[in-house]
């Protein structure tokens, strides 16, 4: 799946889920080595266990972040 970004330095994230299990994530843009952290981090995690810890994580003063839309995304192919 595809989820267009919004608010960050990232255009776009590029996902996987199988049985409510995410597979893969890679981010389009961003931090790097940030990005690549936390898909490494959340693959093989329950999607609703990622939604939970990444939700509301800001990066600086914006109002969101690479994790917070990552959140945002499972949470729209979950409830699709």
């Amino acid at each position: 799946m595809h989820y267009k970004t919004s608010g960050v330095c990232s255009s776009g994230i590029d996902f996987e889920i199988e049985n409510g299990i995410i597979k893969e994530v890679k981010f389009i843009g961003g931090c790097s080595g940030n990005t690549q952290g936390i898909s490494a981090l959340v693959a093989g995690m329950p999607v609703e266990e990622a939604i939970s810890r990444l939700s509301g994580i800001r990066c600086g003063f914006k109002p969101t972040s690479c994790p917070d839309q990552l959140a945002k995304a499972l949470r729209a192919a979950t409830q699709a």
